[in-house]
């Protein structure tokens, strides 16, 4: 452990060791072990720094930066993207996501410091920029066309011309693309390393990476659940992150893992919670889907008459007449209670996060009023808006896009030599390994491709293969 080298900090020091030493003992994580800075890829490297950010900064900072955050822009969230009414995209979201994640990570450090002040010398204090840039990742692996494109790769090998590859891949694979998850590929693209790139990725650091692993389990291991929270490919790179940060390993074997989930990801998942529910209500207001006295009864739900009395006394008070404007205070204020019963049901359920054997999201252990109005609203979501004929139009075609391109592209890679296959392949990226020797490599490739499309992009090349549409001369 490192020495503390000035007396004032003596005590500090002590009392650190001391719950260090209790943790250890006790089969819970352990806070001072949980966030560190080491960086995936460059463990035993230590760059020169130019100025002061820190390492979580630094991921931060990375990924605002990153290609595959800006196209985010360009892929759909619930809504088809923007035409005359601006709504939310990915990218929109991701950085809503981040604000909120870092307040839920800010205030449940300042809560465990006030109990453990020793716990200051550590990295907790960063936890809430920790949390703001695993919010960023956390939808960088989604494919074009959200839910619908994940739907299309997986029925593709499940229902369509994909089946014949269950016989000439290894089981680890066959589970892994057949259940294709946004999560998994998340992690696999800050981490795996492409073609002529550095290894390790990003190279971010174990914390950041460890908290957007929401399923932390095999493909194997995830049963009738579907979701799991990495390919067999990146599974020993996982295993290391956890292992060294202490994540509670709950089954090991040769088919997959599963770990207990890093403290950390609660955090990630109650501010998209938040962020998707609730912003998807104030989009569908603007669409028109919903009235405004259906938004505002939605909203006025999370509170108690007394409080749903001084918001209306606010909006009067400021003399706000825009109905847009009133639905945008009513939304934070919703998103700001949310945010404060989150970090209440965090540190009420601590020990059975840092024990692994918390069940359920933050969200599902908030207050009863909040909880019965956050139901409802999904309740709404599911009748009104994700089934509205404007987002089954675009996850109909989305869906369609998708298979084709699956189709081709998978066909491509298995059968090289053809002329045909040979033009498809020069299309790809430089950076995707589409010439590997090994199919299952080729495949992964192709998932790598397309998964990495924006919407719009998938549409053009769906246009330009099936000879729709031809570049200008």
């Amino acid at each position: 452990m490192k020495m503390c080298n000035f007396a004032s900090r003596s005590e500090l020091c002590r009392q650190k060791e001391e719950f260090m030493s209790d943790k250890s003992n006790s089969g819970m994580m352990d806070w001072a072990r949980l966030l560190s800075n080491k960086r995936f890829g460059q463990e035993t490297r230590h760059s020169q720094r130019f100025d002061d950010r820190s390492e979580f900064r630094r991921d931060y900072d990375r990924l605002v930066f990153s290609a595959p955050f800006r196209r985010l822009q360009n892929k759909t969230q619930v809504f088809p993207l923007p035409g005359s009414v601006f709504v939310h995209n990915r990218l929109t979201h991701s950085l809503e996501v981040a604000s909120v994640g870092h307040s839920l990570g800010r205030d449940i450090a300042q809560k465990i410091l006030e109990r453990e002040p020793a716990l200051a010398s550590s990295l907790l204090p960063e936890m809430g920029t920790v949390v703001s840039a695993a919010c960023l990742a956390h939808d960088l692996g989604n494919p074009p066309f959200g839910h619908s494109g994940e739907k299309a790769i997986q029925s593709f090998f499940l229902e369509g011309d994909g089946m014949i590859l269950k016989d000439l891949v290894a089981p680890d694979v066959w589970d892994d693309i057949t259940r294709f998850e946004g999560n998994a590929n998340a992690f696999r693209l800050l981490t795996h390393r492409f073609v002529g790139r550095r290894e390790g990725g990003f190279v971010m650091t174990y914390s950041t990476l460890a908290s957007i692993v929401k399923y932390p389990f095999s493909s194997s291991m995830a049963g009738s659940h579907g979701k799991f929270g990495f390919f067999s490919s990146e599974r020993p790179y996982f295993e290391r992150i956890a292992d060294d940060l202490g994540i509670l390993c709950k089954k090991r074997t040769a088919e997959g893992v599963v770990y207990a989930r890093y403290p950390l990801v609660y955090l990630v998942e109650a501010a998209d919670d938040i962020c998707y529910e609730i912003m998807d209500i104030e989009d569908a207001h603007k669409l028109k889907i919903l009235t405004y006295d259906e938004t505002r009864d939605l909203f006025m739900r999370f509170f108690d008459e007394e409080a749903q009395a001084a918001i209306q006394k606010r909006i009067e008070d400021e003399q706000i007449t825009d109905d847009n404007e009133k639905v945008g205070y009513m939304r934070a204020r919703v998103v700001g209670l949310l945010q404060s019963e989150c970090v209440s049901a965090f540190m009420r359920n601590e020990e059975a996060i840092l024990s692994g054997t918390f069940e359920g999201s933050l969200i599902d252990h908030i207050s009863p009023l909040p909880l019965e109005a956050y139901m409802h609203c999904t309740k709404l979501s599911l009748s009104r808006i994700y089934n509205s004929k404007l987002v089954l139009d675009i996850e109909l075609s989305g869906y369609k896009i998708m298979a084709t391109l699956m189709h081709q592209m998978v066909d491509a890679v298995m059968h090289p030599e053809r002329f045909y296959s040979k033009q498809l392949i020069k299309r790809v990226s430089s950076q995707y390994d589409i010439n590997a020797e090994r199919l299952e490599d080729r495949i992964m490739a192709v998932l790598d491709y397309i998964s990495g499309m924006t919407d719009v992009y998938a549409l053009d090349v769906y246009q330009k293969i099936n000879g729709m549409s031809l570049p200008i001369l």
